[in-house]
């Protein structure tokens, strides 16, 4: 069975899927950023004397880690929505898809950036705390002078590719019917009669965006490692 590919409604789609895209970037962006600043301290708190706090850390990064993000997306597409209209007093009308989709990636993604912070920061020699400890900083002061500057420069390649992995993963938002970019293609495939061409574009658009970062990232590990 020959299947023949007509490709005559991407053009005038793309304003639709620049859209869709920018939903995509929008929701990588909030997440990297609060995933970041959120699983720091998280993995502080891991890292702490305190031991009950570093238990709550630990069993939310178990937690998280151990649920797939499709569910955990279903989960705050029901929950969030009825919180953020109860509490702003929305209409009930108002879309907070966007709003669920943040909330849901940045706790998610906030867990796997836990990890990676934690093993950055356990890669810093322990003597540098005692050495900053000597010249009468605090715990605190010592990880924010000291430590955490170290640490993120050994984590940088770690943390871009957890980025690209949250950028492909924004895909899953179908779950929500939020039109980010693969739901934007799907959508205008499936009304187009287009479907295969549209999905095909969206492919090719992740890779070559997914793989463009990737060198990146490997061009910065060949950097730091002659640095």
């Amino acid at each position: 069975m020959n299947y023949d590919f007509d490709w005559s409604s991407i053009p005038g789609a793309l304003p639709f899927l620049w859209e869709g895209m920018k939903v995509s970037l929008e929701i990588t962006v909030t997440a990297v950023v609060v995933g970041i600043v959120w699983g720091t301290l998280l993995a502080m708190l891991r890292l702490g004397s305190i031991r009950w706090l570093a238990w709550l850390a630990a069993g939310y990064v178990n937690l998280f880690r151990a649920i797939p993000l499709v569910m955990v997306l279903l989960w705050f597409f029901l929950i969030v929505p009825q919180l953020l209209k109860g509490f702003f007093n929305l209409d009930p009308g108002t879309d907070v898809r966007l709003a669920s989709a943040m909330v849901g990636f940045a706790l998610f993604e906030s867990a796997y950036y836990s990890e990676i912070i934690r093993a950055g920061i356990q890669s810093v020699p322990r003597g540098q705390v005692a050495a900053a400890s000597a010249l009468g900083m605090s715990y605190a002061q010592a990880m924010r002078l000291v430590v955490l500057p170290q640490a993120f420069r050994n984590m940088v390649p770690l943390l871009l590719t957890q980025a690209i992995v949250l950028f492909q993963d924004t895909s899953l938002v179908y779950v929500s019917a939020l039109a980010d970019f693969f739901g934007a293609a799907y959508k205008v495939g499936d009304r187009d009669g287009r479907l295969v061409e549209l999905l095909l574009f969206a492919g090719a658009v992740y890779f070559v965006l997914c793989f463009s970062l990737s060198q990146l990232v490997r061009w910065l590990q060949k950097r730091m490692a002659v640095a």
